[in-house]
């Protein structure tokens, strides 16, 4: 006698969440490529807002007198917004003791550079100490 012959397939259920588990997989596989595709971008720009920050960090002073008081401009057409704001600098450690003209010599250069809707990840900021130098008058500011 011979047995009768089943044929095994896979059924509708079967299929469907065989489906369901590719989308699901290919969903977090997507948001991930697209979390980094973001990290990259704003690796760039904050990339470039560095080299611009230096770059007008180290012509401060030379292009124009060193002076207290707050500038502001953009690169790049607008795309990159920045504000230098310079003022003398004071040791907070020796805040309580009087001061000399000649510990007055000390300018704190504070520069933000902002892209895009300037949240809080969208900018950066650096700080300086320069060499006023003997002429410059910082008590007046512009």
């Amino acid at each position: 006698m011979q047995r009768p012959t089943t044929q095994r397939g896979y059924t509708l259920i079967e299929v469907i969440v065989a489906f369901a588990l590719l989308a699901l997989g290919l969903t977090l596989l997507l948001g991930t490529l697209s979390g980094a595709t973001r990290q990259v971008r704003w690796s760039a720009d904050a990339g470039r807002a560095a080299l611009h920050a230096r770059s007008l960090l180290d012509t401060v002073g030379i292009t124009e007198p060193l002076r207290p008081g707050r500038r502001d401009g953009d690169f790049e057409d607008g795309r990159y917004r920045w504000t230098l704001s310079i003022k003398p600098w004071q040791d907070p450690a020796l805040a309580n003791l009087p001061q000399s003209p000649a510990d007055q010599r000390l300018l704190e250069l504070d520069m933000t550079v902002q892209w895009r809707a300037a949240g809080p990840g969208e900018q950066l900021q650096v700080r300086s100490l320069r060499l006023a130098p003997p002429d410059t008058s910082v008590g007046s500011v512009p």
